[in-house]
C-alpha cells in the first residue's frame, strides 16, 4: 500500500508546485517576452525615425540659406505683426504713401503664435483646425490713384503672403481741405498668414 500511495503522493507534490510556483512563473516569463517584443518594436522604430530625421535635416542643410530665409518669410511660424507693419511701410514710402490709423485685433487666442516681442494677433476662428493661422490688419493711406495702383502691385509681389479682404475709396473733398484733387484717401483691410506649430 505504501509502494502504491508514494507516486501519488509525488504526482500530487509534482502537481501542487506546477500550479503554484511554475505557471506563475511560466505567465511572468511569456508577460516579460511580450514587454522584450514590444521594446524592440519600439527600438526599431525609433532608429527608423532617427534615420528619417537624419536624412530631412540633411536635405533642409541643403537648402540655400538665402531661399530657407525667404521661405520664413513667405510662411513665418508666428505672427511678427510689427515686422509687417514696418514692410507694409517699407513698401508705400517711395510712392510717398504714409501709413495712418493702423488697428489690428490685440486679443491674444490658444492658437496664436507668439510674435517675438511684438504684441499677439487674434486668429480666425476657422482655422482653428488648420496647419495654419491667420492674423488681420487695418490701415489707411493717401496718395495719387497711380500710386495707389503701384503700391497694390507691390504689396501684390511682396515676399510675405497678404490677402486684401477690402478697400474703401475717399474723394479728395472728403480727404481734407489742403489735398490736392488728385490725391485720395484708402482703407485697406488685409489678412496674413503664419504658420502653426
Amino acid at each position: 500500500m505504501f509502494r502504491f500511495a508514494m507516486p501519488v503522493i509525488l504526482i500530487g507534490v509534482a502537481v501542487g508546485g506546477f500550479f503554484m510556483f511554475t505557471n506563475p512563473l511560466y505567465k511572468d516569463i511569456s508577460t516579460i517576452k511580450a514587454q522584450v517584443v514590444s521594446y524592440n518594436e519600439a527600438l526599431d522604430n525609433s532608429k527608423s525615425l532617427e534615420a528619417e530625421r537624419d536624412k530631412l535635416t540633411q536635405k533642409y542643410n541643403s537648402f540655400d540659406p538665402l531661399n530657407l530665409s525667404k521661405l520664413e518669410k513667405l510662411l513665418p511660424d508666428n505672427v511678427d505683426n510689427i515686422r509687417l507693419i514696418l514692410e507694409i511701410e517699407k513698401i508705400a514710402s517711395p510712392y510717398g504713401m504714409i501709413l495712418k490709423d493702423v488697428k489690428y485685433d490685440t486679443k491674444s487666442t490658444t492658437n496664436v503664435a507668439p510674435t517675438q516681442g511684438a504684441v499677439k494677433g487674434s486668429a480666425n476662428d476657422q482655422t482653428n483646425k488648420k496647419d495654419y493661422g491667420t492674423w488681420d490688419l487695418e490701415f489707411s493711406t493717401q496718395g495719387t490713384y497711380n500710386n495707389f495702383i503701384n503700391f497694390v502691385k507691390d504689396l501684390e509681389s511682396n515676399l510675405r503672403i497678404v490677402d486684401i479682404s477690402a478697400i474703401q475709396f475717399s474723394s479728395p473733398t472728403t480727404v481734407g481741405s489742403n489735398t490736392p484733387s488728385n490725391v485720395y484717401k484708402y482703407v485697406f483691410k488685409i489678412k496674413t498668414y503664419w504658420l502653426k506649430n
